[in-house]
C-alpha cells in the first residue's frame, strides 16, 4: 500500500529532526541526564515538527536502550510505537475529543499504571481546541500528576491555551524551516525516492510551503503523480502558482505604469485556471523583497527568493521609490484581504492592478523648489527680529490659571500651522499623557510651534481636535504646555489631514505672519 511522503519520511529520532536545534537538543539532554518534565508544551506553526517530536520523545522516554536520548528503534517498545500498537502512549485529537467527558475519562485512566513502559504518555494534538470546562478539568491532573504520568501537549494557537496550563509546562517554540532545509531534505528524499527533482524546482517547493516540512513534501508527492521528472514547470502547475516570469512581468508593468500590459498577463494567468488569490500571495511577497531590498540593500539574507530572482529584484528596486513601493503593498494586503471573500476574484484582482498602475508617490517636503525654502527661511529670520511686537502681543493674552475650567481651544479655520517643530511638543504631549491619560491615544500625528503667545498645533488625527472641544481637556493642555515651556500660551489648533499636504501651507503661513508684523514680503536679507 502506498503511504504518502510526508508520512514515509516522518523522522524516528531527533538527529532526523530538520531546523529545530533548539529543541531537540534541549530534549536529548534532559533524557541523557534523567531531568525531564512532567509535561510539556509545543507551539509553532503547522508542519515544523511539533507532533513528530512529542512521538520521539514519547518512544525515548519508554526506550529500553536509549542512544545518546535518541530512541534505538529496535527494541520492542519502539517498534511497537512506530506501529500505534503501544497502549502506554495514547495520542488523543483535542479537535474531535474536546469536551470535559473525554478529559475526565483521560483522568480516570491516569491514575494506573503504565502496562508495558516506565511512562504512561499521553499527546494532546491541537489542545487549544479544548473547551474551558474541559481545560479546568484537564488542570488538576496537570498540576500533580502520578509520577508514572507525562503529558505533551502540541498546538498552532498558544494564545488560546489557558495561562493556567501554561504555567505549568515547559514550552518548545518551533521555528519556521528555514527554504535552504527544505530544499535539502526535499532532493535527499527525492535520491532516495529516485525521482528526478531539479533544484530550482525544490527551491520553489521550499518557497511556497512557507517553512512546513508537511506541506513541501505533500507538494512533491503532487509533482510526481504527475511526472517523475518534477520541473520548474510542474511546480507551478501542481500548485496553481503563476510562476516565476508572469509575476514579475505584472511587477514590471506596475513598475511602469503599464497598465494594459499588467491587465494582459492577468488574462493569461485566469485563462490557465491559475488561482487569483495565490498570485496576489506571490506579488506581496516579491513586493516585500523589493521593499527590503530597497531599505536593507547591506542584508539580502532577509529576502525569500530564489538566487536567480536576486538581480531582477534590485533592479526593480532601483526603478521605484521606497514609498512607492509601501504604497503599493498597501492596495495588495487591501486586495488580498477582499479576494478571498469574493466570488469575482479575476475583478478584484484587475481593479487592484489598475490601482497599482496608477499610484503617485507621496509630494514630500524635498519637492519644494529650493527658491521657495529660501523665501521661507528669510521670512522667518525676519519674523525671529520682531519680539517686541510678540511680547505685547502675548502680554495682552489671558494668563493661564490652571483651577479655571472656563479655557477654550480656538479650533477656527486658521490660515496655516507652520510645520517647524517645537522641540519640546513631544514632552508636552508626554506630560500631557500623565495628567490626562485616558485621552493618550489621541495625541499622535501631532505637532507644533510656539509664537505670539500661542502653541499653534497641526494634528493629522481628527480625535485630537475633538478632545480640544472639551474645556477641561484644553486646560489640561495648558497645564502640560506651562509646566514644559514655563509659558503660559493660548492653544490654535488645525486638523490638516496628513503632514504632506499641511507642509504645501508652510510658505502661507509665513506670509500671513509677516503681514501681521508689517515685514515687506520682497524685502531681502
Amino acid at each position: 500500500m502506498y503511504k504518502a511522503l510526508y508520512r514515509k519520511y516522518r523522522p524516528m529520532t531527533f538527529d532526523d529532526v530538520v531546523s529545530q536545534p533548539h529543541i531537540t537538543t534541549t530534549l536529548r539532554n534532559q533524557l541523557i541526564n534523567n531531568k525531564t518534565a512532567h509535561a510539556y508544551l509545543f507551539t509553532g506553526s503547522r508542519g515544523t515538527g511539533k507532533t513528530t517530536c512529542a512521538r520521539i520523545l514519547a518512544k525515548a522516554l519508554n526506550c529500553q536502550h536509549p542512544v545518546d536520548g535518541n530512541p534505538c528503534l529496535e527494541c520492542e517498545i519502539c517498534r511497537d510505537a512506530d506501529a500505534s500498537a503501544l497502549a502506554d502512549i495514547i495520542e488523543i485529537d483535542a479537535a474531535s475529543n474536546n469536551g470535559v467527558n473525554d478529559i475526565r475519562d483521560l483522568r480516570d485512566g491516569a491514575v494506573y499504571t503504565a502496562e508495558r513502559c516506565k511512562y504512561k504518555v499521553y499527546i494532546i494534538d491541537e489542545v487549544h481546541m479544548l473547551s474551558k470546562d474541559a481545560f479546568n478539568a484537564l488542570l488538576k491532573i496537570m498540576e500533580e500528576p502520578p509520577p508514572h504520568v507525562k503529558f505533551i501537549l502540541a498546538t498552532t494557537e498558544v494564545h488560546k491555551v489557558l495561562p493556567t496550563i501554561l504555567s505549568r509546562c515547559q514550552r518548545y517554540d518551533f521555528r519556521r524551516i528555514l527554504p535552504a532545509d527544505i530544499t535539502e531534505r526535499l532532493l535527499y528524499v527525492a535520491e532516495k525516492e529516485q525521482i528526478n527533482l531539479d533544484r530550482e524546482a525544490a527551491e520553489l517547493i521550499a518557497k511556497t510551503a512557507d517553512g512546513g516540512m508537511r506541506d513541501a513534501l505533500s507538494l512533491l508527492d503532487q509533482c510526481v503523480a504527475f511526472s517523475d521528472n518534477v520541473t520548474l514547470d510542474i511546480v507551478s502547475n501542481a500548485a496553481g502558482i503563476a510562476g516565476r516570469e508572469p509575476v514579475f512581468d505584472i511587477i514590471e508593468a506596475v513598475a511602469d505604469n503599464n497598465a494594459a500590459k499588467a491587465v494582459e498577463v492577468i488574462d493569461k494567468l485566469y485563462n490557465m485556471s491559475k488561482d487569483m488569490q495565490k498570485l496576489c500571495e506571490e506579488l506581496i511577497s516579491q513586493f516585500r523583497n523589493i521593499m527590503l531590498a530597497k531599505a536593507v540593500p547591506e542584508n539580502i539574507d532577509l529576502l525569500v527568493c530564489m538566487p536567480n530572482e536576486l538581480d531582477r529584484i534590485k533592479t526593480l528596486a532601483d526603478k521605484l521609490t521606497l514609498d512607492e513601493i509601501m504604497s503599493k503593498l498597501e492596495i495588495l494586503q487591501s486586495c488580498n484581504e477582499r479576494v478571498a471573500k469574493v466570488s469575482a476574484k479575476r475583478v478584484e484582482m484587475e481593479m487592484s492592478l489598475l490601482k497599482l498602475c496608477s499610484v503617485k508617490p507621496a509630494q514630500t517636503a524635498a519637492a519644494v523648489s529650493p527658491e521657495l525654502l529660501a523665501k521661507i527661511d528669510m521670512l522667518e529670520r525676519k519674523l525671529a527680529e520682531q519680539p517686541v511686537q510678540q511680547n505685547t502681543r502675548q502680554s495682552s493674552r489671558p494668563q493661564y490659571v490652571p483651577q479655571q475650567q472656563n479655557e477654550a481651544a480656538d479650533l477656527t479655520a486658521i490660515q496655516s500651522v507652520q510645520l517647524f517643530d517645537e522641540p519640546r511638543w513631544q514632552d508636552v504631549l508626554e506630560k500631557f499623557a500623565e495628567i490626562c491619560p485616558s485621552v493618550k491615544g489621541a495625541l499622535s500625528g501631532s505637532y507644533a510651534k510656539k509664537g505670539g503667545g500661542y502653541m499653534f498645533i497641526a494634528t493629522t488625527n481628527s480625535f485630537f481636535i475633538d478632545l480640544l472641544r472639551n474645556k477641561e481637556h484644553v486646560a489640561k493642555l495648558r497645564e502640560a504646555i506651562y509646566l514644559v515651556t514655563g509659558e503660559k500660551l493660548a492653544i490654535k489648533a488645525k486638523y490638516v489631514g496628513d503632514r504632506n499636504s499641511a507642509q504645501n501651507d508652510k510658505l502661507a503661513g509665513v506670509l500671513s505672519r509677516a503681514q501681521e508684523n508689517n515685514i515687506p514680503v520682497e524685502q531681502q536679507s
